[in-house]
């Protein structure tokens, strides 16, 4: 790996710290506490090509690559990561996926739009049964000749209520398995399509994560992402991906509750001298950017490797699996570093602390990050 930046690289990642530090930062303890969309800072993320960073210019894209997503992800949640999730599901997830196996009349229709930012997208995979089991599709998408009746429910699906379009995993033909899921492309509004309350979350509060349910929704054939069958492999190849965003974003709420840490710790007294010269913290604060930088490796390798067209499964769950580790136990130091202002909002380090937690969940648990490494592992020895 090459260790230092380009121009291009420091240009994104300054933009996305004045953004995050000017722009989201004032107001973000209201958006968390109110569950508040952040329908204007979405916007403005879309007027500097957030929401479609790594699509080609001729689909609306920053043709940019997967290192300066990753930078600026992690700017963007040093300071708030549910704007930061809405980012990373429509880069990594929706325009990622739609790009590199949708057709072109799909890319015209779907993705130009998507990576320009006027619509944003959704990714459908979670059902109340099928979670870290991703093969046991319930939704049901029946074959009517030219076009598919959908039947089902999705959970916990991130930019639920706002989405434009909804790639959605459906099970066509149960005796295949994982072989009959198919993946469609839903557009909100189609009649028999309708979007649940809002989940009352512990974390990434300002993000809307909804239940979506489909009641006999006509989907045309022409709505279906590759042959007959793809779905499943499309889901499990979208989401190695999008490991990478999740890592990015695990990466920068650890990095913002360590950079408040540090701050802090050189502000507030205690025995008559500053905390940061007190071992106890110092030892806190060595251990916290050591991890931290570690983690930063990680995700920058799992990034520098998609860049080249190089196999990444391994080390983007690799990434995933210990950056959300540290987020969790940064987060969780940087509360006990603040003390009783620790625990309240105003310090911003607790609301940290509950976004973290999620980054050990969401595309794939780390338990499930830990399946993929050792097969990985297990199969580069036979």
């Amino acid at each position: 790996m090459y260790f230092n930046f380009t121009e291009e690289h420091l240009m994104v990642q300054k933009m996305a710290r004045d953004f995050a530090q000017n722009e989201l930062k004032p107001g973000v303890i209201e958006r968390d506490e109110k569950q508040q969309f952040p329908a204007e800072q979405v916007k403005r993320m879309a007027e500097l090509g957030f929401l479609g960073m790594m699509v080609d210019p001729k689909y609306g894209g920053g043709g940019m690559d997967t290192i300066s997503y990753v930078l600026a992800m992690e700017e963007i949640s040093k300071v708030d990561a549910s704007c930061s999730v809405i980012m990373s599901v429509n880069n990594s997830l929706v325009c990622w996926g739609l790009e590199k196996f949708g057709t072109e009349e799909q890319k015209q229709k779907y993705l130009v739009p998507l990576a320009k930012g006027e619509i944003i997208g959704a990714f459908c995979l979670s059902e109340p049964e099928a979670g870290s089991d991703a093969t046991s599709q319930k939704t049901t998408a029946e074959d009517k000749g030219d076009y598919y009746l959908l039947n089902g429910t999705k959970n916990w699906i991130t930019n639920g209520g706002t989405a434009s379009v909804y790639l959605v995993m459906a099970q066509s033909n149960k005796e295949l398995g994982h072989r009959g899921i198919n993946c469609l492309i839903v557009e909100k509004g189609m009649p028999g399509f309708t979007v649940g309350p809002k989940e009352n979350k512990m974390g990434i509060r300002a993000s809307d994560t909804h239940s979506l349910m489909f009641e006999n929704v006509k989907v045309p054939k022409s709505n279906r992402i590759g042959e007959e069958g793809f779905g499943f492999k499309f889901a499990m190849k979208t989401l190695s991906g999008g490991r990478i965003g999740i890592a990015a974003q695990a990466l920068g709420i650890a990095s913002g509750a360590y950079e408040l840490s540090l701050e802090y710790s050189k502000q507030r007294k205690a025995f008559g001298k500053e905390i940061s010269k007190h071992q106890a913290i110092q030892f806190k604060l060595a251990d916290m950017a050591t991890r931290i930088e570690a983690a930063r490796l990680m995700v920058l390798k799992a990034a520098w490797l998609k860049d080249r067209g190089l196999p990444f499964d391994k080390e983007s769950a690799m990434a995933k699996l210990f950056a959300s580790e540290v987020a969790m136990w940064a987060t969780t130091e940087a509360v006990q570093i603040h003390g009783g202002y620790g625990y309240v909002k105003e310090y911003h380090v607790e609301r940290l602390m509950r976004d973290a937690k999620i980054t050990q969940i969401y595309e794939g648990t780390s338990e499930v990050q830990r399946i993929v490494i050792s097969r990985q592992i297990l199969n580069e020895i036979n």
